[in-house]
């Protein structure tokens, strides 16, 4: 029996058990199926895992050696094997490690030397010795995408009482729509631009780079000492007219999406500052540790990865909703969605054979209290199950408003209870029995009123939401990714699937503007391409 089989018959075994019937079978659940770290809790114990479940899928992390693809990835190894580099955003948040070698170098140098001379231009340009024609830098446009933007705008919105520096704003989308909103309530001679594009030469990027240099130009802004760039292509970003001092680059063994910890993250820098930065970073250093050293059966982003295979390989639950009872977390779901969904949206193994198991869920979210007036009625009596990953502080930010924060606590907290407990046909009657309905009407309407109840969730609860605690999250959430990936036997970190989309965009573009003939393509496109010209898009 393989250990899938296994899985799937301790699930057979358990239908029709109850959440709510293992804890009364055991006092002590709730701490029996929680883990901590560094003020970090996660209570994975409104799930139907027990310990036979839970030992079950500990199985999976030894049969997949996943001890050892671990250590290769921190020591520096090719484990992206299907573009042979190493993959080391851990690197970036190596403040107190050794060496880390690539190839028989070191690359920690190159890492703290490149962090060293972010802390001096976010410093310069906090302190207004970098300045713009205007005056003192008062706004950052980051333009970037994927990567280069899910990352720095989550955390700069996160991170918002931390805020000391000039206001940072963020494009992304090669929509005329999304820059021209951003740019207008600028002052172009006080606004630094970041260009993130690791080659320089990503479309949606350089076109929005393009169009803000032409606006700074215009509104008698200095581009050459208003633009940074975040790339390797250092020769693109001297053509383009940014000094050298202003350029910040990053190995290829650092992936987009996992690239927040580095000169990706020079537009959180300019808004918390170096010092805060730097606990951030110390935040996700904190978790490598954890991750390397506790057992598997205290190890947070392994009881996730562990939790998540559970309800979407072996129970079939197709979605994961991320559920953080923080506005300021607003961003996170998406920031994930990418994380988990271009890490582990493969259909084949690392050798190339077809996948003989679902690979990655869906993701989504928002955060609570707002989707509870919105998508929590399917979550709670809809047809399919959505396990539910809750984020909830102790304390907010707003100690003269510390009711709102309580009353968000209880929320979060009845959320994942109601989900557990459900209501009965007998309770939703007995609720209705006061109404003066009976018969075939109290009937009905009590129905409509029974939640099934019996819907797995799990919670990760904190002090509170501080650069350190932020680091935390984002590296357990890119641990349990990887973990997952190496259960699955698939390769996490290329992206082969971003790539085609953008093949074809750029062949459609001379379509489009109307310089090639659509003849030849599909009848969809080519009577489509026909409507946007006679709408315009080609004037």
């Amino acid at each position: 029996m393989s250990d899938w089989d296994e899985l799937e018959a301790l699930r057979i075994a358990r239908t029709g058990q109850r959440i709510e019937d293992l804890f009364a079978a055991q006092a002590d659940r709730a701490t029996a199926f929680s883990a901590s770290t560094q003020d970090l809790r996660l209570d994975y114990s409104k799930t139907l895992i027990d310990d036979a479940v839970r030992a079950a899928l500990i199985g999976l992390c030894e049969r997949t050696d996943l001890a050892s693809r671990r250590d290769s990835m921190f020591s520096g190894a090719p484990i992206n094997q299907t573009e042979g580099r190493a993959v080391l955003h851990t690197a970036l948040r190596n403040l107190d490690g050794g060496p880390v070698e690539v190839d028989g170098q070191d690359v920690m140098p190159d890492v703290l030397q490149t962090l060293q001379r972010m802390r001096r231009f976010c410093d310069d340009v906090r302190s207004g010795v970098i300045c713009g024609s205007g005056g003192t830098i008062s706004d950052v446009v980051n333009i970037g995408i994927g990567g280069s933007d899910l990352g720095p705008a989550m955390a700069v919105r996160a991170l918002a009482p931390y805020h000391d520096g000039p206001r940072c704003h963020f494009v992304s989308n090669v929509d005329a729509a999304d820059i021209a909103d951003c740019l207008r309530r600028l002052d172009p001679g006080r606004t630094l631009v970041i260009v993130a594009s690791k080659t320089f030469t990503t479309i949606e990027t350089m076109t929005n780079a393009r169009t803000a240099r032409a606006w700074m130009s215009m509104g008698g802004g200095d581009p050459l000492r208003q633009f940074a760039a975040v790339s390797t292509a250092s020769d693109k970003t001297a053509d383009f007219g940014i000094p050298p001092e202003q350029v910040f680059g990053f190995a290829d063994w650092v992936g987009g999406r996992y690239s927040v910890w580095g000169p990706v993250g020079l537009a959180l820098m300019l808004a918390i500052g170096p010092q805060a930065f730097d606990a951030f970073l110390r935040g996700g250093q904190a978790m490598d540790l954890h991750f390397q050293s506790a057992e598997w059966g205290e190890n947070l982003p392994v009881l996730l990865a562990l939790v998540g295979l559970w309800h979407h390989q072996v129970c079939g639950h197709a979605t994961r909703a991320v559920l953080p009872y923080d506005q300021r977390l607003a961003r996170l779901p998406a920031y994930l969605q990418q994380l988990e969904m271009e890490s582990n949206g493969k259909r084949v193994a690392m050798d190339g054979a077809a996948l003989n198991i679902a690979s990655g869920p869906v993701v989504w979210g928002e955060p609570g209290t707002n989707g509870q007036h919105a998508f929590y009625q399917l979550i709670h009596q809809g047809t399919e199950i959505v396990p539910c990953e809750f984020l909830i502080a102790a304390q907010g930010h707003e100690p003269d408003l510390a009711h709102h924060h309580r009353l968000l606590i209880a929320n979060c907290l009845a959320q994942s209870e109601a989900l557990m407990r459900g209501r009965s046909l007998d309770q939703a009657r007995a609720g209705l029995s006061g109404s003066g309905m009976q018969g075939e009407e109290l009937e009905r309407q009590a129905r409509h009123r029974v939640f099934p109840g019996n819907r797995p969730s799990v919670t990760l609860i904190y002090p509170q939401l501080t650069p350190f605690m932020l680091g935390q999250i984002i590296a357990l959430y890119e641990h349990r990714v990887f973990v997952e990936g190496v259960i699955l036997g698939i390769n996490s970190f290329d992206q082969w699937g971003v790539e085609l989309g953008k093949e074809m965009a750029t062949s459609l573009g001379p379509v489009v503007d109307g310089s090639q003939s659509a003849a030849g393509r599909n009848g969809s496109t080519m009577a489509l391409v026909e409507f946007a010209h006679r709408h315009g898009a080609a004037d």
